[in-house]
């Protein structure tokens, strides 16, 4: 399966949660590319849309490399091939350092002092424009599972039915719409997939933030 773009693949995870439809669901996108999606999907559904923010855990000289991922919280979860990647402790402690104060950052960027709507009792869908590793969707499943959802719902247009696995244990639900065998990178199953920036995030985000454009540091989960 290959999608147009974002949007393409925003329209058939909106379809296929149809029976979330008129439910009110709070639905999340984890930034960047996921923002617009998660919007498109809230407006197919009837629901609110917000952000969830994670960071991936860098490995050592490969800033590309996922070793694992913090959330908004500081929880933090590491993958179990971190210490073969090259990262000691030490520079796991600084890398989560860094990656918590981005997050600040961005909350603050994205939302203004408004602070994340609140998921309790809700029905609460975390959207990403697909997975590899998967381990910024475990650290916002895992942090939203603690704020107490009616049903937590990973949905994603595309991830190697290994990651899917990974993840399974963190999500009441998982859509996904495409789990290839053959799984190289996400942006394989799109003909258009361009980087999103920050203006494009604080556009899905209007009206709900306000404040300064965040540093300039790449994609960042």
């Amino acid at each position: 399966m290959f999608f147009r773009d974002r949007g393409d693949a925003a329209r058939k995870l909106a379809a296929a949660l149809d029976p979330w439809s008129g439910k009110n669901p709070l639905v999340l996108g984890i930034p960047r590319g996921a923002i617009s999606m998660a919007r498109t999907i809230a407006d197919e559904l009837g629901g609110e849309v917000d952000v969830v923010l994670v960071r991936k855990l860098r490995a050592p000289g490969n800033p590309e490399y996922a070793i694992g991922s913090i959330d908004e919280s500081g929880w933090s979860y590491l993958a179990p091939y971190a210490q073969s990647a090259g990262a000691t402790p030490d520079y796991v402690e600084a890398e989560k350092a860094r990656q918590h104060e981005a997050i600040m950052q961005r909350r603050t960027a994205y939302t203004g002092q408004r602070g994340a709507l609140d998921p309790a009792g809700r029905i609460v869908i975390v959207v990403d424009d697909g997975l590899a590793t998967g381990s910024t969707m475990i650290a916002a499943l895992h942090g939203l599972r603690l704020r107490q959802p009616a049903r937590l719902i990973c949905a994603v247009p595309v991830a190697p039915p290994e990651t899917i696995e990974r993840i399974r244990p963190y999500a009441d639900e998982i859509v996904c719409l495409h789990a290839p065998e053959n799984f190289y990178a996400v942006g394989q199953f799109y003909r258009d997939f361009p980087q999103v920036d920050d203006k494009e995030v604080i556009k899905a985000l209007t009206p709900l933030r306000s404040g300064p454009l965040p540093p300039k540091d790449g994609e960042g989960t």
